[in-house]
């Protein structure tokens, strides 16, 4: 097995047992993502010559005997959304094409302190905004799997760069189903943490409300590793929320009997495809035969999510992104006659359709007449959505769903039909809503060997029995992960 073909877990006892240096380490990286980025095209901006002076510098401490954290020297990619100090951050988006940040997001500089290196930022729909990575201003990154499917969005990139082995992990972004659609359609692990445990601090606005990060990780032991390094109270983010956070890797080769697991009928309906209902199905067997407790539940509030979803984020986008006026910072069109001409023509230059839609759905949802009958009507039954994930919560430790309705689908595909590319977000739009914690993992495949996503939704900051879970399910299914580029 090559070096890039490595988990961290593995490759953090190779550096531990001077089998590598970080600089080979990161090398491999490199060396892969020559060899592939031309067809994934996961990157935006990739930062070799940073890299690997980081890498020289951590080998020479390793070398001294100084004692360094498990992730020292490993690897790692960042949706192009979080600031980075001295590096571009453009998330996704011509508006933001020149923009180098003058800091660096929490959960960024979390695992720049635990060693990490980073190999560069990823693609992703603009300003986090879409369900395939076809959004993104500078280029459509491709499905590893299937180099002629989407692999999800808006952090296509992050996933498809730890599918395709270019990273050992990476960190996106999650509004809606972010993380984990492109987890399920990429076939990696994906987790979206309980809102607040991980600091939005640096994390440029979508919705700001919904917004979590989280990582894609190539199995359920890293996910643990990196889940324990981001998580934490930041007093520079006024959602943080203040609280001890376990050691997840605990979690690892736990007995799941006597856990009782909810499937929501809701989430295996209509439009739910039979092979993706199947595969779950299955799972839900398997936790069965393991000695959990399986049982059907109805949860009908999550059949108002998407229209709930879309009122508020467009709600919260239309408001984040007014900071966008060509003034003070960002693209500033050019020939302008007026103020008012330079604020149009640098917003209609600047940002792409999506955006330019979520903004007019945001503001007429926030105007004066239809505040209330739209914006405050959402904010009214997501209060009702959440009751009713507390609700199954006294009766159920995890909720069972399937991570999205189909596997990955063709470029163009939904491209010219806004209301169905919405739809692929169905299962997962209601965690944020509500936010809970929730984790998608590979659990099959479909007749034409495409990933299948299952979906752990678990108690607000309960990401331990989601580890829990998802680790014995992992070693139970034995799935070959590993995409066919």
């Amino acid at each position: 097995m090559e070096l890039h073909d490595k988990t961290v877990h593995e490759l953090c006892d190779m550096l531990d047992n001077n089998e590598t240096t970080s600089v080979e380490l990161t090398k491999a990286c490199f060396n892969r993502i020559k060899d592939v980025e031309d067809k994934v095209q996961a990157f935006i901006t990739i930062t070799e010559d940073a890299a690997l002076k980081q890498a020289e510098e951590t080998d020479k401490k390793r070398k001294n005997g100084e004692v360094l954290g498990i992730l020292h020297g490993i690897p790692m990619a960042i949706k192009d959304n979080m600031c980075t100090e001295g590096i571009l951050t453009t998330c996704g988006s011509k508006m933001l094409s020149n923009f180098v940040p003058p800091y660096t997001s929490t959960a960024v500089n979390k695992l720049n302190t635990a060693g990490c290196i980073l190999l560069g930022k990823t693609n992703m729909d603009e300003f986090a905004m879409g369900s395939s990575t076809e959004n993104s201003y500078f280029k459509k990154t491709k499905n590893p799997w299937d180099l002629n499917r989407v692999p999800g969005g808006s952090s296509g990139g992050s996933a498809a760069a730890v599918a395709a082995c270019e990273a050992p992990f990476s960190l996106g972004s999650d509004t809606g189903g972010s993380i984990r659609q492109p987890a399920h359609y990429c076939g990696v692990v994906g987790m979206k943490p309980t809102y607040g445990s991980v600091s939005r601090y640096g994390l440029v606005a979508f919705a700001s409300s919904l917004d979590q990060i989280g990582p894609f990780t190539k199995d359920v032991h890293d996910m643990a590793l990196i889940l324990s390094t981001i998580t934490g109270h930041d007093p520079k983010d006024s959602t943080s929320y203040p609280r001890e956070y376990p050691d997840f890797t605990k979690a690892l080769n736990q007995d799941v009997r006597g856990m009782k697991i909810a499937l929501p009928k809701e989430f295996f309906g209509k439009g739910i495809n039979e092979e993706v209902k199947s595969a779950v199905m299955n799972v839900a067997k398997k936790y069965e035969s393991m000695g959990a407790k399986v049982e059907e539940v109805s949860m009908p509030m999550s059949d108002y999510a998407l229209p709930v979803y879309y009122l508020i984020a467009c709600a919260e986008a239309s408001s984040n992104l007014a900071r966008y006026d060509g003034i003070r910072f960002g693209y500033r069109a050019q020939d302008v006659e007026s103020l008012d001409d330079l604020y149009k023509k640098t917003r209609s230059e600047g940002f792409g359709d999506e955006v330019k839609r979520r903004i007019i759905l945001g503001t007429y949802a926030l105007s004066s007449g239809y505040y209330d009958a739209y914006y405050k009507k959402a904010q009214q039954v997501r209060t009702l959505i959440k009751k009713e994930f507390d609700d199954v919560y006294k009766n159920y430790d995890m909720i069972l769903t399937p991570t999205g309705p189909t596997v990955a689908f063709e470029f163009g595909q939904n491209s010219d039909n806004p209301l169905e590319m919405y739809m692929n977000d169905i299962c997962t739009v209601p965690i944020n809503i509500a936010g809970v914690p929730a984790m998608s993992m590979n659990c099959g495949f479909d007749s034409k060997g495409m990933p299948i996503g299952m979906q752990l939704v678990g108690k607000h900051f309960d990401e331990f029995n989601i580890l829990k879970l998802a680790h014995a399910m992992e070693k139970e299914l034995g799935l070959n992960n590993k995409s066919k580029l």
